[in-house]
């Protein structure tokens, strides 16, 4: 038992120390990029595209959805308690905080993981990859890269979409229910927004995007020769994206809290 237990911690060790260098590397070659855009700018156009022009559609529902419920729920039950200025806060404190970067983290791992895992999964299988290497033209640079870039400016043009919608657009569809005065929303809305509110955000959607493009580059580059390992290191990246990005969310939310109070 002990035996096994040894030999799986080993395994941990090597494969984070593995993960720590091929970050690194894709860093080293992220500074690089400027010089070699003219290589992969195209592929970073792409990845941009596929990442956020196309997840637009399920953002802005998903968007509408949160604002209106919370919106619903606060004018409905803090009024009861004298607390119906609470909403402003709540709103803020909720959708830019925390919805906004962790959902659209959420929605890009299960469209753009799975799509970076399996693409470069299936050219490590068919060989393309050594097909690059022969010709002098590095994997990293030339197909990581701007797929890490691409996520990483996707996530965060995502995010602040995702604010405002939430914040603004679910008003005009709160007024179908529960009219409210569109001044005194606005104006207590900008009131309880704090500057520190918005970089908290921001920071957690720089933080989720190289997660998610680390994660699911990292896990495509572990198939060995069978297409059968496509499907299970697409759940893998898919599951550690998940674990990683909440666990980043939460360390983020104490340092937030922790500067804040002291």
């Amino acid at each position: 038992m002990i035996g096994i237990l040894g030999h799986w911690f080993n395994k941990k060790v090597k494969n984070f120390f593995y993960a720590m260098g091929f970050f690194y590397q894709i860093l080293r070659e992220t500074l690089l990029f400027v010089r070699r855009k003219q290589v992969a700018f195209k592929v970073l156009v792409l990845q941009i595209y596929f990442t956020g022009v196309n997840a637009l559609s399920i953002i802005t529902f998903i968007a509408l959805a949160m604002g209106v419920v919370i919106i619903l729920q606060g004018i409905t039950i803090l009024p009861q308690f004298g607390q119906g200025d609470l909403i402003y806060i709540i709103l803020t404190t909720i959708i830019t905080r925390e919805l906004g970067p962790i959902l659209t983290a959420f929605i890009v791992i299960a469209r753009s993981g799975t799509a970076i895992a399996t693409e470069l999964g299936h050219m490590v299988v068919t060989h393309q990859m050594e097909a690059y290497i022969s010709v002098g033209i590095s994997p990293v640079s030339y197909l990581i890269v701007p797929r890490f870039l691409g996520v990483i400016i996707s996530l965060v043009i995502l995010t602040i979409y995702f604010n405002v919608i939430g914040l603004f657009a679910s008003f005009f569809i709160t007024q179908l229910i529960k009219p409210i005065q569109f001044m005194e929303y606005f104006q207590n809305l900008i009131a309880t927004l704090k500057v520190s509110d918005i970089i908290v955000s921001l920071v957690k959607s720089f933080v989720f995007g190289i997660i998610i493009s680390t994660v699911a580059t990292y896990h495509a580059f572990t198939v060995k020769i069978a297409a059968t390992e496509i499907p299970q290191v697409v759940i893998k990246a898919v599951g550690q994206g998940f674990v990683l990005c909440i666990i980043a969310n939460v360390i983020i939310t104490i340092l937030y809290y922790f500067f804040r109070l002291g």
